[in-house]
């Protein structure tokens, strides 16, 4: 009897483990036949799914944009404008393995925005929907002549606080992150827009 196999969820495993080989081993190492390798089965395992690493990297951004757009769904539903804003701040840090993950292979497409044509197209566009996030996070508490201003002041902090955690995870511990979450969001103490 043939085995049964839910493509979806295959796809989604072959997703995570690119994500992992790419932050862990760097853009230069990023392979099929590493990704393969990560999942313990021939290259062709990948290959059937996606025909190139172009194909994997893009339909990485692809669920790196479903994810953040879910995300924003969520945060529209947070009424306390305090709680949104600090939801969508923590949603950036990387607090939790998979996030990680994430963040380590985001940095590891940065560091060849230059030599792959297609990576600063995919790193633009995950800015874009980020900054969105969090421009929709914060527009009950800042004025629009304020207001990107300060999507650029918390997209700084929170790479800087991503940056620090993968350069220093012994330091930067979730505890630790969760620590500094706290006292951004009172230094920045924004107040509710008064309509």
């Amino acid at each position: 009897m043939p085995i049964q196999v839910d493509h979806d969820e295959r796809r989604k495993q072959i997703v995570d483990a690119a994500l992992r080989v790419l932050g862990e081993n760097g853009f230069a190492n990023f392979s099929l036949r590493a990704v393969s390798d990560r999942l313990g089965g021939s290259v062709t395992l990948v290959t059937h799914y996606f025909s190139s690493r172009e194909a994997l990297l893009k339909k990485m951004l692809e669920q790196t944009l479903e994810d953040a757009r879910a995300e924003q769904e969520e945060l529209a539903a947070i009424e306390d404008p305090h709680d949104r804003l600090r939801a969508a701040i923590r949603y950036f840090l990387p607090i939790d393995d998979e996030a990680m993950a994430i963040e380590r292979a985001r940095v590891a497409l940065s560091s060849h925005r230059n030599v792959e044509p297609s990576i600063p197209v995919h790193l633009d566009l995950i800015d874009t929907v980020m900054r969105d996030l969090v421009r929709s996070a914060i527009q009950d508490f800042i004025g629009r002549h304020r207001l990107d201003a300060t999507v650029d002041l918390i997209r700084l902090w929170t790479s800087g606080v991503v940056l620090s955690a993968i350069e220093r995870p012994e330091l930067w511990t979730p505890e630790r992150q969760t620590e500094a979450l706290n006292h951004f969001m009172n230094l920045i103490d924004l107040p509710v827009a008064v309509a």
